[in-house]
């Protein structure tokens, strides 16, 4: 009886660290510095298809932050049948580095994931880019930003993304904008809500009307320019919210965007709705 409990024991354990798999990949080197990403597989097995993929951007203003913040959300659409990726990247307080560098290494990533897209099991014409403030930023640039590209790159690998969720972005970096301090004049090359154009993907942004970095005019203003040029844009203001209330800590709003966040993709062919995955 001992042994059986005890083979019944490890069985499960093993079941559950399996569903929670994840692989730790380096996908830039620069000078000492290694850039890893988190890769959660597909929890759905289907022989000879190709999954889905989000790719999460931690916010933090540019200058620190986790890859743990988009954990709970890559656990969900893990078992929605997505590969879902955390991206480290450099920031100030660790890298001693600038917003620029962010930037550069935000488009490394969706060109190494779209370059090693066989290995990861992933189609490369279904990748979502999805981050907060400052990682919002990041997603959203880029799908919009032609420059500061790494040397190392292979620019003949599109680091476009096929659609957008971003949760109370920072897209708006000129004057009067967040990060002008920093940024300056070139916010006309580096601000995602200066350089929307025709192509852009789809896109849904989730905000709080207490944003006191994002003001909801800026995100309406965002919508307005997408529209003119003929792109998707879906905007969910939530009342009384402020920045950041879209992380796990505030589950119900946690729950509100991932559920939102899963119809939007669905809506443009990027989920099926089944099989079903609880929100927890």
């Amino acid at each position: 009886m001992k042994k059986r409990y005890f083979f019944t024991l490890f069985l499960t354990l093993t079941i559950v660290i399996n569903s929670f798999a994840q692989d730790q990949i380096l996908y830039k080197s620069v000078d000492t510095t290694q850039l890893y990403l988190t890769v959660y597989p597909s929890a759905i097995k289907e022989p000879n298809k190709k999954s889905p993929a989000i790719v999460f951007f931690f916010g933090g203003g540019w200058n620190s932050g986790t890859v743990k913040q988009f954990e709970p959300q890559a656990l969900y659409f893990r078992q929605r049948g997505m590969v879902c990726i955390l991206v480290d990247y450099r920031v100030k307080e660790k890298h001693k580095t600038t917003p620029f560098e962010s930037l550069k290494d935000a488009k490394s990533a969706i060109r190494y994931i779209r370059a090693h897209a066989n290995e990861l099991l992933i189609d490369p014409s279904k990748i979502v880019a999805s981050g907060g403030s400052a990682g919002g930023h990041l997603a959203a640039a880029t799908a919009t930003i032609n420059d500061y590209n790494e040397n190392s790159d292979n620019t003949a690998i599109s680091c476009i993304p096929n659609a957008l969720v971003l949760f109370n972005p920072v897209f708006d970096n000129g004057p009067g904008g967040y990060g002008y301090e920093r940024i300056g004049e070139a916010y006309k090359s580096f601000s995602p809500l200066h350089n929307i154009k025709s192509g852009t993907p789809p896109t849904i942004v989730f905000l709080g009307d207490k944003d006191h970095l994002v003001p909801v005019e800026t995100a309406q203003y965002y919508k307005k320019i997408m529209e003119k040029v003929k792109s998707r844009c879906d905007l969910f203001v939530y009342e009384g919210q402020e920045h950041g209330f879209f992380n796990y800590k505030n589950l119900e709003y946690y729950k509100k965007t991932v559920s939102e966040t899963d119809t939007f993709l669905q809506s443009i062919g990027l989920l099926k709705k089944d099989p079903f995955a609880e929100i927890k």
